[in-house]
C-alpha cells in the first residue's frame, strides 16, 4: 500500500483553511455575546480579547473530518490507502463517535467554564465523565499490568492530567495553541509510520486547525483559545496518545511507551512543578499564581514571545526524540 501523502497533506490543509476562515466568524460572534476574555490581574492583556479560539479549532477539526468521511464512503477520494482508511473508519464507528462527542462535551464544558467562571469541583466532575466516558469506548492504557481496574485507572488519570496540562499552560500568546500543534504533529508522524492512518488523519486534523489559528494569536492576540480551545487541545493530545500502537509483538522495544511523555514533556513538566510548588506553599494547585515555566522565562529576561518560542523548541526536540523510541 502507498503511504497516502496527498490525502495527509489534504487534511491537514483543510482544517488549517477551516479554521482559518471560520476564526473571524467566531470572533464577531464572541464579540456580540460578549464572551471575552477581560483584562485582570495574572492577564498580559489590556483591552477584551474574544475566547473565539476554541470553537474555531473544533470547527477546523470536525468539518473537514466529516466531509472527508463522507467524500471517502461515497468513493469520490481516489487513494491507495482509501479502502483500508473506510475499514478503519466502520470497524471504529462507534469509538470514533463517542471521541466526536468527546471533544464536543469537553469544548462545552470549557466554554461554560469561559462563560460562567465554574468552580473547581463542577469542572473536575465535568472532566471525570468525559474521561470515564473515553475510557469505557476505546483502547485503555496497560503498562503490561494484566488489570482492568487499573486500565480503567491509569486512563482516566492520564485524560485527566493531559487536560489539565494545557488548561495550566495556557497562559501567553501562542503557548498552548503551538505546543498543540507540535504534539499533533508528533503523534500524527508516530501512527501513520505504524499504518495507523485514523490517528495520523486525527492528528494532522487538529495541527492544521491550530495553525489556522495562530495567526489570530501569536504574537499579538486577537482571539484566546479560551478553556473550551485548553480543554479541547488537550483531550485530543491525550486520546491521540491512547490510541497508537507503540509497542507490539512485532517492535518489542517496551520503551515506545514514553513516547507520549516526550512529546507532552513541556506541559507536563510545567503542570507538575506548579502543583508541587501550590502544594510547597499551602496554596490548592488548582489555583493560578505566575510561577509557570513561560513566567520564570520571562523573569529571566526573556520577552514574552522569546519565552514561547524557547518552549516550542523544547517541545519540538522532545518530540523529535520520541520519534526514535
Amino acid at each position: 500500500m502507498n503511504f497516502p501523502f496527498n490525502f495527509f497533506l489534504a487534511a491537514f490543509a483543510g482544517a488549517f483553511a477551516t479554521s482559518l476562515v471560520a476564526l473571524p466568524l467566531w470572533r464577531r460572534w464572541c464579540l456580540r455575546v460578549h464572551l471575552v476574555d477581560e483584562p485582570g490581574h495574572r492577564k498580559i492583556h489590556d483591552s477584551p480579547v474574544p475566547l473565539a479560539g476554541g470553537l474555531a479549532v473544533l470547527t477546523g477539526i470536525l468539518l473537514p473530518l466529516a466531509t472527508g468521511a463522507v467524500f471517502l464512503k461515497l468513493g469520490l477520494i481516489k487513494i491507495s490507502a482509501a479502502n483500508a482508511i473506510v475499514h478503519g473508519l466502520d470497524r471504529r464507528a462507534v469509538e470514533l463517535a463517542v471521541l466526536a462527542l468527546g471533544a464536543m462535551a469537553i469544548t462545552l464544558l470549557g466554554w461554560l467554564d469561559d462563560r460562567h467562571e465554574l468552580k473547581a469541583l463542577p469542572k473536575f466532575i465535568g472532566q471525570l465523565l468525559v474521561a470515564v466516558a473515553v475510557a469505557s469506548a476505546t483502547k485503555r492504557i496497560t503498562l503490561f499490568v494484566p488489570s482492568e481496574i487499573f486500565s480503567y485507572a491509569a486512563t482516566i488519570l492520564w485524560l485527566l492530567t493531559v487536560i489539565n496540562a494545557f488548561n495550566f499552560i495556557d497562559n501567553m500568546n501562542g503557548l498552548c495553541a503551538g505546543l498543540g500543534a507540535l504534539g499533533a504533529f508528533y503523534f500524527a508522524m508516530i501512527a501513520a509510520a505504524k499504518g495507523e492512518y485514523l490517528v495520523a488523519i486525527t492528528g494532522l486534523l487538529m495541527c492544521g486547525a491550530l495553525a489556522g489559528f495562530l495567526p489570530w494569536n501569536f504574537p499579538k492576540a486577537r482571539a484566546f483559545l479560551g478553556d473550551a480551545g485548553s480543554h479541547l487541545v488537550g483531550y485530543l493530545l491525550a486520546v491521540m496518545a491512547i490510541l497508537p500502537h507503540f509497542y507490539t509483538r512485532q517492535e518489542p522495544h517496551r520503551l515506545a511507551v514514553l513516547a507520549p511523555l516526550l512529546v507532552l514533556a513541556v506541559p507536563l513538566i510545567d503542570l507538575a512543578q506548579v502543583s508541587i510548588a501550590r502544594t510547597l506553599n499551602n496554596k490548592p494547585f488548582w489555583i493560578g499564581d505566575t510561577n509557570h515555566l513561560s513566567h520564570r522565562l520571562t523573569r529571566a529576561g526573556l520577552s514574552q514571545t522569546q519565552t514561547v518560542l524557547v518552549l516550542w523548541l523544547v517541545a519540538a526536540v522532545a518530540g523529535a526524540l520520541a520519534c526514535q523510541l
